[in-house]
């Protein structure tokens, strides 16, 4: 194998590195990855770097490649094995690591795998990983001799997961990892909370044979609606592929999406630091920022992606970020990263300490009717241009007004539709919010003759 190598320009993601395993993603390709980064890190004068997997089955070869190439660059490596991606992002401040690269393939499908890293301490993408694939192409790495430790922390992780629970009463909490790589953690978790906890899919399987590890798709998180019936629970909360987006539903079965439980979140933050920004992405209701405010907060609206919520949180010093997709930041008393187990346990402790219900808390927060997160089929190579076309074609019209920080949101008198690609599938993702039935349609329909002037054919929404 020849030093340098033309990665596929497709995994070269914004936030991430993403692939087909053997398609468009091999172990070759991982190892040189392995060797342009610890290149990109020796350069900034890294020297320590924490790797971690999940469970998918391609994971561990893909891990040791990964290693093989950090360890060439003369770094010196921790390899913390199998757990959900915070445990790895946790890991980085536990070991004070200059770096950390988790092999995970996140919610796509089984055969897709990739990398999410940092870099001393802030998130790697954008430019980064555009800087690596030309680093890994070139072959300019630096030469050296590391070397690699077996490190576990899950106890560690798990010890700081509860800290911040408050209060000796519990819930009845049904739980469903979705046999994703959180299993391991959250056993151990339900093991040291207060009150009654149910697990279902908790086996580490990355055939996923459930269900898909998405909780974004409300079909996803039957078995968990079913399970908090069954058992008369106040809350159901389950977990993608990598443990670090949450799906959460009441104990009459009903969602609360993402953006809805930031804002329960939120009241406990803004108690300890009124008027500090909140967070969400361009996804979120309307709700969101009417209620954060009410609440005595600062909304902020931002780009979808874990990797932009991290900066942008560091930017503006906001202790709470999150998006509708259900990844949700706390630096109010921990770390800024995306952690569904920690949103989990700050859940459960502002239900416990506020003394109400889930399901009061869903029906006191205002009715606005939306669309779930809508998914059109687009390929890689023409997703970005049908959003650039949509963005042209608004010029000018009358009425309403675009916000175009990552994609294209349009808000009129009947509420907004959003358009944009996704960064880490081959869609494009929409969403619309209105008053009323009537009003939704309205903007259903001008989103889908927006895909049509495209040569986007939408599915029935």
């Amino acid at each position: 194998m020849t030093d340098n190598r033309v990665l596929d320009p497709t995994i070269l993601r914004e936030y991430d590195i993403r692939g087909v395993v053997d398609e468009t993603l091999t172990t070759d390709d991982v190892r040189a990855v392995g060797r342009a980064f610890g290149s990109m890190l020796r350069d900034a004068g890294g020297k320590t770097a924490a790797v971690g997997y999940d469970g998918r089955l391609s994971s561990p070869a893909l891990e040791a490649a990964l290693t093989d190439g950090l360890i060439a660059c003369g770094l010196k490596v921790f390899r913390i094995g199998l757990g959900p991606s915070p445990m790895l992002y946790f890991a980085t401040h536990k070991l004070k690591t200059d770096a950390g690269l988790m092999i995970t393939g996140s919610h796509n499908p089984p055969e897709f795998n990739g990398i999410k890293m940092t870099f001393q301490g802030r998130p790697f993408f954008g430019a980064d990983i555009q800087n690596l694939g030309r680093r890994a192409a070139s072959g300019r790495f630096v030469d050296g001799r590391g070397k690699a430790k077996k490190r576990k922390v899950i106890n560690d992780y798990v010890k700081r997961l509860i800290e911040d629970y408050d209060g000796f009463d519990g819930l009845r909490v049904a739980w469903d990892p979705g046999n994703g790589a959180a299993g391991e953690v959250l056993e151990r978790l339900v093991g040291h909370l207060p009150g009654e906890h149910w697990v279902i899919n908790g086996e580490i399987d990355g055939t996923f044979p459930a269900h898909h590890p998405d909780p974004t798709v409300e079909e996803n998180l039957a078995q968990l609606k079913a399970l908090v019936a069954e058992k008369g629970c106040e809350v159901g909360i389950g977990f993608d592929g990598d443990g670090d987006r949450i799906g959460v539903v009441d104990a009459k079965g009903r969602v609360l999406w993402g953006d809805r439980l930031l804002i329960v979140l939120a009241e406990e933050v803004l108690a300890e630091q009124p008027g500090a920004p909140i967070i969400s992405d361009v996804k979120a209701s309307r709700v969101f920022f009417d209620e954060i405010e009410r609440i005595g907060g600062r909304s902020v609206q931002w780009k979808t992606g874990h990797s932009h919520m991290k900066a942008k949180m560091a930017e503006i010093d906001a202790p709470l970020a999150g998006e509708v997709s259900g990844h949700i930041f706390f630096k109010h008393r921990y770390y800024g990263y995306d952690d569904a187990l920690y949103a989990a346990v700050r859940l459960l402790s502002c239900l416990v300490s506020g003394g109400r219900s889930l399901d009061s808390i869903y029906d006191g927060l205002p009715k606005l009717v939306n669309t779930p997160e809508l998914r059109f089929d687009c390929g890689d190579s023409r997703k970005f241009s049908v959003v650039d076309e949509v963005r042209d074609w608004l010029n000018g019209i009358a009425g309403i007004d675009v916000i175009d920080i990552d994609g294209v949101r349009v808000e009129n008198e009947d509420g907004w539709w959003l358009l944009r690609a996704s960064n880490t599938q081959p869609v494009l993702v929409a969403r619309c919010e209105s008053a009323d039935g009537e009003g939704l349609d309205r903007l259903k329909s001008t989103l889908a003759e927006q895909l049509r002037l495209s040569g986007i054919e939408p599915p029935a929404f």
